[in-house]
């Protein structure tokens, strides 16, 4: 009734009640669970210089005794905070997965966040096995980025004997391949791939991001090198496998550095349709028009790349 008034007895009730739900409801809003940061200072390692790890825990983690899967991402500075990022902008790879989860798109999942080594960057994520087979003319373009040895290898080995049994015992997580994904971008996609190929049993999923297929110089991409194309047909042909129910993802856009990828990306499709890999459901490759080749392009196809590899 437009006329009616609240008996003056019970005001000091309804004022309680109302200052109640006034003060609960902000709580539960800033009390919303995005997930906790763990910063590790550095794993020990007997393979590479100890990196600097970032864990990231999902909403309920610390609430409930599930176990969750986890994805391993390379370029750790450039996933979550743009204060420690290279160019301000991050991948923002926690966000993603909130959003996913709230979409019930994917279950929850770890993410571990891996430190690249600054300059011994392009060696530590160069596909090791691709660099003796090379002409010695490429070796010496490969050599001259790389200003020191070659360390795949023993990158892979610090992520598959050395992080991973550490991030197993220290966290909740399904250990199995199926549960377990490599992602990156560029020479970090790289590094990714070559670890899903060489660690079938560890690293079931993987996203190539932008992938640098042509090995070289970015300054010297230009065009399309069969002799390097032979290397990666080489290479998959007798190292790749059959899926087995593995995934894997690769993509790229068509500006900056990610215009030149449009034939390399091409030429490993058809590699993989060859070995038997069937796309759309073993493997996904997607072009992004318009995208660049930096962090916010990544993040803007995050959503895309994790609810396909983990959905």
């Amino acid at each position: 009734m437009s006329g009616s008034r609240i008996p003056p007895a019970w005001a000091p009730a309804l004022a309680g009640v109302l200052f109640l739900l006034l003060a609960l409801c902000p709580r539960a809003a800033l009390a919303q669970d995005k997930g906790r940061f763990v910063e590790i200072a550095a794993i020990p390692s007997a393979n590479i210089a100890p990196p600097h790890i970032v864990v990231w825990l999902p909403p309920g983690y610390d609430k409930d005794k599930r176990r969750y899967g986890v994805v391993y991402m390379q370029d750790g500075q450039n996933l979550f905070f743009p204060e420690r990022s290279g160019f301000n902008k991050v991948w923002a790879a926690d966000k993603s997965v909130l959003r996913l989860i709230a979409k019930k798109a994917i279950a929850p999942v770890i993410i571990i966040g891996v430190d690249h080594p600054g300059a011994a960057r392009y060696r530590q994520y160069f596909p090791q096995k691709l660099y003796g087979p090379a002409s010695p003319k490429l070796q010496e373009q490969f050599d001259r980025l790389a200003k020191g040895p070659i360390t795949g290898d023993a990158y892979l080995k610090f992520l598959a004997t050395e992080l991973k049994p550490v991030i197993d015992r220290d966290y909740r997580t399904r250990p199995d391949a199926a549960h377990t994904a490599v992602i990156g971008s560029s020479m970090g996609g790289l590094i990714s791939c070559y670890a899903f190929t060489e660690y079938p049993k560890i690293f079931g999923r993987a996203a190539c991001v932008s992938t640098h297929w042509p090995l070289a110089d970015p300054a010297d991409v230009g065009p399309y090198k069969p002799e390097v194309a032979a290397l990666w047909r080489r290479y998959l042909t007798k190292n790749l496998g059959s899926p087995n129910g593995r995934k894997l993802w690769m993509d790229h856009g068509t500006e900056t550095l990610d215009a030149h990828y449009g034939p390399w990306q091409e030429a490993i499709d058809a590699d993989l349709t060859r070995l038997g890999w069937r796309p759309h459901r073993d493997f996904e490759s997607r072009s992004y028009a318009g995208a660049a080749h930096e962090e916010n392009a990544w993040a803007a196809r995050l959503d895309d790349i994790l609810a396909w590899l983990l959905g």
